[in-house]
């Protein structure tokens, strides 16, 4: 299967496409490249891949593929409330876009990746897929939307393969992921708290540590998106999947605990001076009923140590651990003060990459 994965060279892309290789799929990547100077281990260059944005692919570029995961998205700068609404808004376009480009092209399987949380704040409750979404804020909200239109690419036209032209949307519902990954990222919860601890020695919870998270690794993620790749039509096709790990269900402030209780020598402090909107629990064990022969097998200790292990060999810093470096929304931020990106989130003339080459994005298939 020919799979073009978009975000390829991001947090979760970089994980995914090395586990899709591995188990023999195809893959070619599409990526600008906001975090080129972010590594934090050594990128697979060998990946075949678009050089350039989602928005600008045209649909006779994605005739050869049997499937696209999207997950590239635009982070929704720090500080910036208007520049965080377009930026959510052009998370949405360019999804939808790309699902219509797909379907134009007779591409067969669409994963779009979601969130978790568009069910809201939901305290003690378990949401599982057949749950109404409550989004309680912009960004969720036009999340919601992006689901509404792909999955409509299919109802449209009918439910089976036949009556879509072989068009199958699946939207994966994604949870708080945690991991290594060469494009490490610290805006997930235990990243950050297990980068605090080893970068200051403490950990410090400045929003309600009541909230809760739902988890899941990044490798199991990574199959999890090779297993719905693989799927039939009719065991994934307009169908929604919460990608959670089953009973992996936690407050921040007993994340924060486990983190210490393997780190003996760090504290932990707690400020709930903020309601958390992103609270809430998901079901996500629909992906081992359908697919019995798929096992979840990450839990967070060992999680925690993995992620202890490989920032104790880095040597991160305190200044590294609090600089954009490898933080979404600060380094958008500070592309956009610099000039780098510009209002529409697009590198500015002259700042972008020498050699990319949009106009011929095929040149990548040779």
């Amino acid at each position: 299967m020919r799979v073009l994965v978009t975000g390829h060279r991001g947090y979760i892309g970089s994980v995914l496409t090395c586990v899709l290789r591995h188990a023999r799929f195809d893959v070619v990547g599409l990526d600008c490249d906001y975090y080129r100077d972010c590594s934090f281990g050594r990128i697979d260059e060998s990946v075949p891949s678009f050089e350039g944005d989602v928005r600008d692919i045209d649909f006779s570029d994605l005739s050869s593929f049997d499937a696209v995961v999207h997950l590239a998205a635009i982070p929704e700068p720090c500080g910036d409330d208007a520049g965080a609404r377009r930026a959510a808004e052009q998370n949405r376009d360019m999804a939808i876009e790309l699902a219509e480009k797909a379907r134009l092209a007779s591409v067969s399987r669409f994963l779009l990746a979601s969130s978790t949380s568009v069910y809201g704040r939901g305290g003690g409750f378990v949401f599982d897929e057949d749950d109404h979404p409550g989004p309680v804020d912009v960004s969720g909200k036009l999340q919601m939307e992006a689901e509404h239109a792909v999955l409509s690419m299919a109802s449209r036209f009918g439910r089976t393969s036949a009556e879509t032209g072989g068009f199958e949307p699946v939207i994966m519902r994604i949870g708080e992921v945690y991991g290594v990954s060469p494009r490490l990222s610290l805006d997930p919860v235990v990243n950050d708290m297990v980068g605090a601890a080893v970068a200051t020695g403490r950990v410090v919870l400045n929003r309600g540590g009541g909230g809760w998270r739902s988890l899941i690794h990044i490798e199991d993620l990574s199959r999890a998106i090779a297993c719905l790749l693989k799927a039939s039509a009719g065991n994934a096709g307009g169908q929604v999947f919460n990608l959670t790990c089953p009973d992996e269900h936690y407050q921040l402030v007993d994340i924060a605990d486990q983190v210490t209780d393997l780190m003996p020598l760090v504290t932990r402090s707690v400020l709930w001076d903020d309601a958390d909107l992103r609270s809430c629990r998901t079901n996500g064990s629909k992906l081992t009923r359908v697919f019995d022969a798929f096992q979840y097998r990450w839990k967070l200790p060992l999680g925690i140590q993995q992620l202890r292990s490989a920032f104790g060999s880095s040597g991160i810093a305190p200044g590294e651990f609090r600089s954009d470096r490898y933080r979404r929304a600060q380094r958008m931020a500070a592309l956009m003060d610099q000039g780098t990106v510009d209002r529409s989130f697009r590198f500015a003339a002259g700042a972008a990459f020498e050699d990319v080459s949009v106009a011929d994005p095929n040149a990548a298939l040779e």
